[in-house]
């Protein structure tokens, strides 16, 4: 019996490195692509309505450096995730009945697009309204503006990157559901606690201001209700499958 156990550790153990080495090397290519699209990525952000406003500098020979790394790394983390996503759910499948392994499935490709959606909806509607209010703050007291490259981007990718996951809320909520961990009461019983820390949210990554709130908050307000009604779904369906059986 412990011999037994000692050997499906050893091959649980030995198919973990063999998925982590998948991973590492897609990332590794990712990488590599990343290194390869960053100048055009950067030029296209450049060229944006946002960005014509500011005039980029850099204050350190690195700079320049620092950021087109720091952009292939995001393209690297981005492509990643899927491969991340499906090898958790193989690793995962052993455990799983045929009908719960199709269904988790299908998180792969839409946590990406979320992820996408998410990362889309920082940089075209967000990010512009945050530099726009930071840029009247600092001509409202007299500063002269003299932006740096490198602190640009960083609050570019500090806005999409949690973002990005906070778009991925259905897809956790409907995970956390068919592990048995919420149901659609519990959801609806917190209601309120979860408009407050969304707005909460919405306010640290928005300008101060009551409609830049607006503009983040009441997406996530409607994602948690979207992820509400795909949970019901799922509890109907699950009980109906089980009434039939």
């Amino acid at each position: 019996m412990q011999v037994d156990m000692q050997e499906d550790l050893i091959t649980h153990l030995a198919e973990l490195r063999r998925r982590l080495l998948a991973i590492a090397a897609a990332f590794v290519t990712a990488m590599c692509g990343g290194l390869y699209f960053s100048p055009r990525i950067l030029r296209y952000i450049q060229s944006g309505p946002t960005a014509e406003a500011v005039q980029w500098n850099v204050f350190s020979f690195t700079d320049g450096l620092f950021i087109y790394m720091r952009c292939a790394f995001l393209f690297a983390l981005l492509f990643t995730l899927p491969v991340l996503i499906y090898h958790l759910w193989a690793f995962a499948r052993p455990g799983l009945t045929e009908k719960e392994a199709k269904g988790t499935l299908a998180y792969v490709p839409i946590s990406f697009l979320l992820f996408l959606a998410g990362a889309a909806f920082s940089y075209f509607v967000v990010f512009p309204m945050m530099l726009t209010f930071m840029m009247e703050m600092n001509r409202t007291v007299g500063a002269v503006e003299t932006y740096g490259i490198d602190k640009y981007f960083s609050f570019l990718f500090s806005i999409m990157f949690p973002l990005g996951l906070a778009f991925e809320m259905p897809l956790v909520i409907l995970f956390l559901t068919r592990l048995g961990l919420l149901t659609p009461e519990k959801l609806k019983g917190t209601r309120k606690y979860a408009y407050f820390g969304l707005t909460i949210v919405g306010a640290c990554i928005s300008p101060p201001d009551f409609v830049s709130h607006l503009s983040v908050t009441v997406p996530l307000v409607i994602l948690f209700e979207a992820s509400i009604l795909l949970s019901r779904r799922f509890t109907k369906r699950t009980a109906a499958i089980s009434g039939t059986t």
